[in-house]
């Protein structure tokens, strides 16, 4: 997955003799932009494949949603309303959607950075090994997942301070046991994934190399905020909260130079979460 290639970011540019017979680099004559930029930023991505990948996902989404809402008004024979409630109540249905777009995102992103570009897609979206550093490589590991565990309990802890106007649309998804587990499941093996390979990965080296390092970090995570709203009943101070957690996420990215330092942050933040909810639950004796 970390398979290096054969890029060396701290060679120099060959040669080329000008007519004068002096040496001039070739990036000189021919500068490429993604050398302006740290290893970790250059991800062969600009703002048009951006605006693609955009009406993909939007575009992808909206087809998958239509096609389960054609299934349950034919098989089920549900109204408007009633195809409403069960995408967004029955679990099964939610995180079947889910996993598909997040499958068709993750889809794209590979043909159009990797395959098709013949390039190592996950090193392309900054999936590399630890820097050498201090620690061993699971100490380090270790540290970031529990770091992540502990953000976990203190946004918790202030989100419990926030009251939603009315109930989350997400905890109409926990009405059942085998619901839950889904979700838990979802949450805990898939997202931390697809969204670190997507917000961290994708995103914020493209906002990096646009506006600069500190403004790619808050606006990636900004996004990340704004992508979980639906769920959170669009209760400000929850994205707020979630915002918070994107920027830190990319933040760690950014000073590490590799997602896999994010997504470990991410996988102990949601099995934390997953951690807490079942056991607030009371080992899901209480559903």
């Amino acid at each position: 997955m970390f398979d290096d290639d054969n890029f060396n970011p701290s060679s120099t540019a060959p040669e080329e003799r000008s007519p004068e017979g002096d040496a001039v680099p070739v990036a000189a004559l021919n500068p490429p932009s993604s050398a302006l930029f740290a290893a970790d930023l250059r991800i062969s991505s600009y703002w048009i494949h951006f605006s693609v990948f955009v009406v993909f996902a939007f575009g992808s989404l909206i087809i998958l949603q239509s096609i389960v809402a054609t299934y349950l008004a034919e098989h089920r024979h549900l109204g408007l309303r009633g195809v409403e409630k069960a995408m967004t109540t029955e679990a099964p249905i939610a995180v079947t959607v889910q996993l598909a777009w997040f499958g068709l995102i993750l889809l794209f992103l590979y043909m159009t950075l990797g395959a098709l570009r013949g390039v190592p897609f996950w090193r392309t979206v900054g999936w590399r090994r630890f820097e050498p550093g201090s620690g061993s490589t699971n100490s380090r590991a270790l540290r970031y997942f529990f770091s992540g565990s502990g953000l976990a309990l203190f946004v918790g802890l202030a989100g419990s301070r926030i009251s939603p106007k009315e109930h989350l649309p997400i905890q109409e998804l926990f009405k059942d046991r085998n619901g839950l587990l889904l979700l838990m499941s979802l949450a805990v093996l898939v997202a931390p994934l697809v969204e670190e390979t997507l917000f961290r990965g994708y995103l914020y080296p493209l906002f990096a190399r646009s506006f600069g390092v500190p403004a790619g970090i808050v606006l990636t995570g900004v996004l990340f905020g704004l992508l979980h709203g639906a769920q959170l009943g669009w209760t400000w101070g929850l994205i707020s909260l979630l915002t918070v957690v994107g920027i830190i996420f990319t933040y760690v990215r950014a000073r590490t130079g590799t997602v896999l330092a994010s997504y470990l942050l991410h996988l102990g933040y949601n099995s934390m979460i997953a951690i807490s909810t079942i056991a607030a639950m009371h080992g899901l004796k209480q559903i």
